[in-house]
């Protein structure tokens, strides 16, 4: 992956107005060549818009588009060298697998100056369809026809891939086997791709990095390990997996020694009801631990990170009911009026004492 040159796409205070509705607003985003990166959100958020405006299907009310550092702000989309594959693929039904790749090679020659036969023939075993070029579109799955889209988008040797919820139709194994394929693909050729979707899982799953979007603009932008680990804010906490979030007043913030179990860490005491919990606030040196008495946290605990039977900011609540979900069980309980989730192995069954390591809290959210 390239870091070192202008950004493969970039979008620079963007901003798009449908006459009273803002779908994007003051939107700037960098995308690095080779990399594979994802905008997840929710239904109007803003992704597909998005896309939509990298591709040139739509132009910005504001701000700039720019491809390796040179504007493509009224740039058609032809002219962009962009290959899109759309959420319904788009296949034209009266063409064979085989045509419906070659028509991405319309307007252009194949890259590497070789034929487009020899160039289709290539891209049908790169997408594991070697022997279907005759095959009419309506007689294959779902799953096939999505990689004769991909194949097509392909064919022309764009710099730019961009998937617009391409496997929101599938069935869920098979989209678990398809992102792995898109995944490979992308290596492979190294294409710089941006993907579309709102199925969290799905964007930590295949991402360098991920830009999880609210009301037109990113509320973060990181890899997909500090996304679920580090949530910037409530909104990404929540939106991306289960979460437990807590709110509460700073009755105390205070060092560790080295007997302690959080050693090195400044440590916060946070009033949440009747509790009174503990949460890591990071390194001694470090400046983000800069809590004061009197101020208010939001802290979030995954689910995986609460334990039965803890001796850390223990809590003990009630289970109102349990998903078995194969390899663990996710277990809904009730503390004090709160719905907290735990994933678990053997799951409570009745009243139940949880707790959290204070460096299992992450905060996400600090008023004075």
């Amino acid at each position: 992956m390239n870091r070192t040159g202008p950004p493969a796409v970039e979008l620079d205070g963007v901003t798009r107005h449908y006459g009273e509705t803002t779908a994007v607003e003051d939107l700037s985003l960098a995308v690095r060549e080779g990399e594979f990166f994802t905008l997840v959100g929710p239904s109007g958020c803003g992704k597909t818009t998005t896309l939509r405006l990298i591709a040139g299907f739509e132009d910005p009310t504001q701000g700039e588009v720019r491809f390796g550092g040179t504007s493509v702000t009224g740039v058609p989309p032809e002219d962009r060298d962009v290959g899109v594959v759309f959420q319904n693929y788009a296949l034209f039904p009266h063409m064979t697998v085989g045509e419906n790749i070659a028509y991405g090679l319309s307007f252009t020659d194949p890259p590497g100056g070789g034929s487009a036969e020899a160039r289709v023939q290539e891209l049908l075993e790169l997408v594991d369809l070697g022997g279907m070029a005759d095959r009419d579109p309506d007689t294959l799955s779902g799953g096939q026809q999505q990689r004769v889209a991909m194949a097509r988008a392909l064919a022309p040797g764009p710099d730019v891939l961009l998937l617009d919820e391409p496997m929101s139709a599938l069935d869920a194994k098979l989209r678990e086997r398809l992102r792995v394929q898109v995944r490979e693909i992308q290596q492979e050729l190294g294409i710089t791709t941006i993907y579309v979707t709102h199925d969290q899982e799905e964007a930590l799953a295949v991402s360098d990095r991920v830009a999880v979007m609210r009301d037109g603009t990113p509320e973060q932008v990181a890899p997909p390990r500090t996304i679920y680990r580090e949530p910037a804010t409530e909104f990404v906490a929540t939106f991306v997996g289960d979460n437990n979030v807590l709110s509460g007043a700073v009755t105390a913030v205070r060092s560790t020694d080295a007997a302690d179990a959080d050693s090195g860490q400044t440590i916060a005491d946070v009033t949440v009801d009747s509790a009174t919990l503990s949460v890591a606030l990071g390194a001694d040196s470090d400046p983000t631990s800069a809590v004061s008495p009197g101020d208010r946290l939001t802290f979030c605990v995954r689910p995986e990170r609460l334990a039965v039977d803890a001796d850390r900011n223990p809590l003990t609540a009630t289970v109102t009911s349990a998903e078995f979900l194969g390899e663990t069980t996710r277990v809904h309980l009730d503390w004090e009026g709160r719905e907290l989730l735990l994933r678990a192995e053997d799951p409570p069954t009745d009243t139940v004492a949880v707790g959290f390591a204070p460096t299992d809290a992450h905060i996400v959210d600090r008023r004075s």
